[in-house]
């Protein structure tokens, strides 16, 4: 094994060294969560289901430890890392539900009775991304270990803090061992070996597009399944019609949150031409009213992004010449970097193309609502976005239209751990979350019985 070292984003400063794991140890891992896979699937439902009750209440007697990682390890503010901590105590709570309802099917057939089953698959490997490292992660986990499979979990190389913690408190918990292991390592090393290792039968993965197809084309060799979050270039879309207060003063939040390093993030604003001068005076007092500094800090909103080689490639999609306006952040150590408003020169601009993963927006008009619905879904990715509009009419004929999975009228709420999450086209393949959250971690199988 090697060692990396961990950095505080907003000071730079050296906070821990973690045993990265080598390919030895991480078959060595998988190994023991097979092994454990057979008694952790005949421990009954419903007490399946209170040991992730007690896990759930593990995380919560730590929530404040936890969070106070997370600003540390991420950058993220004080207040999103207490909401991201409580997110896996609730997450877990809810796939504590669901055991006792992985519910089959009697289907009438002639000569018999036919029905179904819900079983797990065995071995889940988890590849967790640095930008929510605690929710993330148990999106994935809590729906694996209630349908009966164990995890073996990989976190970021920069952000691993949270997760080997969540593994502690698994086993305070009572969850055997081998059930629920977290495995610092390189994804080329760690996660690989989750793609090629047979044990492992299927991959879970947020992150990149790019890295996601390489994880897909790896696990067609062995049939593996995957469920895959990758990128997103969401559209705020606001039509002339909106409350325009309201949209401006809450687009900066649907971009700039977590410093825009949110595969959610609503980093196109479009906007009807004919209030499209009124909505960019509206959203300057908003922009640079985003208070940024400090993650600890209660008051803060927006912290640093995540290292200085993802600072200057977010600088690289910034042309000068195109800034409308920026927001203020602090001087000196700390990876900083300011809430950023541009008006692109053409449809071209990579700012509106590609995904810049921090806190830079581009805003653009448009026609009416055909032309909204084009713009928004020229583009290779179908994460999220936002409708702004009072007629409930045009919000729901736009709503189907915009190709994306995850999507809110007049609010730029995506997420909730009781609703299903996930991508069209490029972000992704499948759903996590929602009440059908266990099923994807599950084979069907179905039994007829002669009679």
């Amino acid at each position: 094994m090697n060692a990396s070292t961990v950095v505080n984003p907003a000071t730079e400063e050296v906070i821990a060294r973690v045993e990265l794991a080598d390919e030895a140890a991480a078959d060595a891992a998988i190994e023991r969560a097979r092994a454990a896979a057979p008694a952790w699937r005949a421990v009954a439902p419903g007490d399946r289901a209170a040991l992730l009750r007690r896990f759930a209440a593990e995380v919560d007697a730590d929530l404040e430890h936890l969070a106070r990682l997370e600003v540390a390890n991420s950058g993220h503010t004080v207040g999103n890392a207490r909401w991201e901590a409580g997110n896996v105590r609730d997450v877990l709570n809810f796939a504590a539900g669901m055991p006792e309802r992985l519910l089959g099917q009697q289907i009438p057939v002639g000569g018999g009775v036919d029905i179904t089953f819900h079983e797990p698959l065995g071995v889940v490997g988890i590849i967790v991304p640095w930008n929510f490292p605690m929710p993330i992660a148990a999106w994935g986990f809590g729906p694996a270990l209630a349908a009966g499979n164990t995890v073996v979990l990989k976190p970021a190389e920069l952000t691993p803090l949270t997760a080997i913690r969540l593994g502690e408190l698994a086993l305070a918990a009572g969850l055997p061992e081998g059930v629920f292991q977290v495995v610092p390592g390189k994804g080329s090393l760690v996660g690989q070996r989750f793609v090629t290792h047979p044990a492992v039968r299927k991959v879970v993965f947020t992150g990149s597009t790019t890295v996601g197809r390489q994880i897909m084309a790896g696990c067609a060799a062995q049939v593996k399944r995957v469920t895959l979050e990758l990128g997103g270039k969401s559209a705020n879309i606001v039509f002339a019609d909106a409350d325009l207060d309201r949209a401006a003063a809450t687009a900066p939040y649907g971009v700039f949150d977590n410093a825009g390093q949110d595969c959610c993030a609503r980093s196109r604003i479009l906007v009807q031409r004919g209030v499209f001068d009124r909505f960019l005076e509206l959203l300057e007092p908003a922009v640079r009213g985003v208070r940024v500094g400090d993650p600890a800090d209660e008051a803060t909103e927006m912290g640093p992004l995540i290292s200085g080689e993802h600072r200057q490639r977010v600088a690289e999609f910034v042309d000068p010449g195109t800034v409308a306006y920026t927001g203020a952040c602090p001087d000196g150590p700390g990876f900083w970097y300011p809430p950023t408003v541009v008006l692109p020169s053409g449809p071209s601009d990579l700012v509106l193309t590609e995904e810049v993963f921090g806190p830079v927006v581009a805003v653009l008009p448009f026609e009416d609502e055909a032309d909204a619905v084009r713009i928004a879904n020229d583009t290779e990715y179908g994460l999220s976005g936002s409708i702004w509009t009072t007629d409930l009419g045009r919000a729901l004929r736009v709503s189907r239209a915009v190709e994306a999975g995850n999507l809110s009228v007049n609010s730029h709420s995506s997420v909730r751990y009781w609703t299903p999450f996930g991508g069209y086209k490029q972000s992704g393949l499948g759903r996590e979350l929602g009440p059908d959250a266990a099923l994807a971690f599950t084979e069907t199988k179905n039994v007829f019985l002669a009679t």
